[in-house]
């Protein structure tokens, strides 16, 4: 009967057709998108950890606010036991008054305070140590290593105006220039913003300069230093122990180049007058000329000496001057 309803499906002679295309489509559309969503995922992961290693420690304004009090900079200055205590008594003097005049933070530890394995050079010592800096002060934004043999010229520049901020820094980096002078073949980014360096470092005629070098306290800096202090590197017998391991590092490890900023010499680690050999390109010398910031007191300590006289702590002079002569004889 035309437009009755019934309860049962009627019978009919024509058996239901059942297309299996639709649930094989069904299938692979399901299919596609689990393999979207995991492409998907691994991509957010690869770009997390992009992010990560090359996103640098973040902008001033997106770091953590940090204590009231806390120092911007922490100098850090190792000690060989050996030395004589009016000589690491008068170093100490000139960093802490650098510090003071800034509101810096200073740590003196010893050579022999960390467990360095045994045969391995004193030096490496500077590793452990800033490591241990970045400990006691965890909210300080950069570390300041500077050997025990230089001293700190110009004590009334802060380290923010003269080299961090990020546009004075990106008026001093040298660009497209080898790490590892003169031919290396691995280059310094050109294109680096000031924002994005958390490793500030010169070098000289002879490769990096590590005597003095500015590190950005972070997860960063965690991953350097603890990759420079591999336990394969402190073993190797390189000529220049740390020094060498350090440019290796800087030159294979595409995550240590993409953060590091070269600057000039006399910026943050000059040499004195006496010897200086320039190289063709005028930037780096052996030593390097005009102390302003630091000088390296055993390259020439007569230059050294003239020029610690003007500083506040008038006894550096003499110290210095007892300990290289004594160092010269020891030769």
């Amino acid at each position: 009967m035309p437009g009755m309803q019934f309860p049962y499906p009627r019978k009919t002679s024509d058996a239901p057709h059942y297309h299996s295309s639709s649930r094989t489509s069904l299938y692979t559309r399901r299919r596609n998108l689990r393999t979207l969503a995991t492409y998907i995922l691994g991509g957010i992961a690869v770009l997390s950890v992009l992010v990560y290693l090359f996103g640098g420690s973040g902008s001033p304004t997106t770091r953590r606010r940090a204590p009231p009090g806390t120092p911007e900079v922490v100098i850090v200055t190792t000690f060989d036991p050996a030395l004589s205590e009016s000589f690491k008594s008068s170093i100490k003097e000139n960093r802490k008054d650098y510090a003071k005049r800034h509101g810096y933070a200073t740590f003196f530890p010893n050579t022999t305070d960390y467990d360095l394995m045994p045969g391995v050079p004193s030096s490496w010592s500077t590793v452990p140590a800033l490591r241990h800096a970045m400990t006691l002060y965890p909210h300080t934004e950069w570390l300041f290593y500077l050997t025990s043999t230089a001293l700190i010229m110009n004590t009334h520049e802060p380290l923010q105006t003269k080299l961090l901020d990020p546009r004075k820094l990106e008026s001093l980096m040298i660009v497209d220039r080898p790490v590892v002078p003169p031919d290396s073949v691995i280059k310094t980014f050109s294109h680096l913003r000031g924002e994005r360096v958390d490793f500030v470092l010169t070098q000289d005629q002879e490769g990096l300069a590590g005597g003095s070098l500015l590190i950005r306290s972070g997860e960063w800096a965690k991953f350097f230093l603890d990759a420079w202090y591999d336990p394969l590197y402190r073993s190797y017998n390189f000529q220049k122990a740390e020094g060498h391991a350090l440019e290796h590092i800087v030159q294979w490890h595409g995550t240590i180049l993409a953060k590091l900023a070269l600057v000039p010499q006399r910026v943050m680690n000059a040499y004195t007058r006496e010897g200086v050999e320039r190289s063709s390109d005028g930037e780096s010398l052996r030593p390097v000329y005009a102390p302003r910031h630091v000088c390296i007191s055993n390259v020439c300590s007569q230059d050294c000496i003239k020029k610690a006289i003007s500083l506040p702590t008038s006894t550096a002079a003499g110290a210095i001057r007892r300990e290289t002569a004594r160092k010269r004889c020891d030769r």
